[in-house]
């Protein structure tokens, strides 16, 4: 077989294994205040995150042509070396998220995906095979939405607050525990619409850079494989995650549970409707705390707070690093 078909045939494979890593690393951030407040149980949560996931990934494609060619543009990768860029991006990214799976902290698997395709692709050509004025979009986007999130979180749940200031607050949690659920659905299937794009995104750039394709259409066959792989990593479920952000960041009650979850799942799918690819980890995060900010200052666990935060920073550049590393060993041996 051609070497490049190979190639294209790990990038493939590659890219459904960082969706099904996503699935059970990101998406337990979409069920996690629901699960915390115990409005669901944990397994029914993670079966109807994977379902909404799916349906979301379905939904769209417009982020996934925004990975394809606003980080870097697959038609000018010099010829042999577009589909060992994309693999040593995906290697890097898949590694980033295992690790931090492992240790339990909600790192953003779109930072780590963006700086990996980042750091391969100037280690193979140099910054100037980057598309900057794309790439820069795509950080705007990744720095402003946690910071929407963070303020949207604050303006969301003092609203609610002062609309059930004068009612019994045991039972409006009651009532609101029930409604969890609709918005845990619709926050699972805005991060379909977002996150499983990525590796759509990714495979369509292997299949150009390969002269398998001349266009950035995504396949049907790439939007079903996609949404089939997140949909699986999901029902294995991310329980350290969600303990993570489920009470580490602050001890969430169902008012605060539904505050978080309209606003984020808002951000999330306005991002989709911008073709823009966001954190949803940081968007969540960000979220629970605004809304921790509003009920009580002290009540969010800041020192989490900042090792989330610090994760957020790092892990762009580190990714990159690694991607450049491992396109650099897989060269010696392709």
């Amino acid at each position: 077989m051609d070497t490049i078909l190979i190639l294209t045939i790990l990038v493939v494979v590659f890219a459904l294994a960082f969706d099904f890593i996503n699935g059970f690393h990101d998406t337990a951030n979409a069920i996690a205040t629901s699960v915390s407040t115990r409005a669901l149980k944990p397994r029914t949560a993670i079966m109807m995150a994977a379902t909404m996931n799916f349906i979301g990934a379905l939904t769209f494609t417009g982020v996934a042509k925004t990975i394809t060619k606003d980080i870097v543009d697959p038609f000018l990768l010099p010829d042999g070396v577009g589909s060992l860029v994309i693999l040593a991006a995906l290697v890097s990214a898949i590694i980033w998220n295992l690790v931090t799976w492992y240790f339990g902290i909600p790192s953003s698997s779109s930072h780590a995906l963006i700086g990996s395709i980042a750091g391969a692709a100037i280690a193979a050509a140099g910054f100037g095979i980057l598309n900057y004025s794309g790439f820069i979009k795509i950080i705007q986007a990744l720095l402003l939405s946690p910071v929407i999130a963070l303020v949207g979180g604050f303006i969301v749940m003092t609203v609610l607050k002062n609309v059930l200031k004068n009612r019994n607050l045991f039972k409006a949690n009651k009532r609101i525990r029930y409604m969890q659920i609709g918005t845990a659905a619709i926050q699972s299937f805005t991060h379909g619409t977002n996150d499983a794009q990525k590796a759509m995104g990714i495979i369509t750039m292997a299949l150009i850079a390969a002269n398998l394709q001349t266009s950035d259409d995504i396949q049907l066959w790439v939007r079903i494989a996609a949404a089939t792989s997140m949909g699986i990593g999901t029902s294995i479920g991310g329980y350290k995650i969600i303990k993570t952000v489920g009470g580490k960041i602050m001890k969430i009650r169902p008012i605060h549970g539904i505050a978080a979850d309209l606003n984020s799942a808002t951000i999330i799918f306005g991002a989709t409707l911008l073709h823009l690819p966001v954190s949803t980890t940081h968007v969540i995060s960000s979220s629970i705390m605004g809304v921790g900010s509003a009920q009580r200052l002290k009540g969010v666990k800041w020192g989490v707070a900042k090792t989330i935060v610090m994760t957020w920073i790092i892990t762009m550049p580190i990714s990159a690093l690694v991607a450049a590393i491992v396109y650099k060993v897989l060269a010696l041996f392709v």
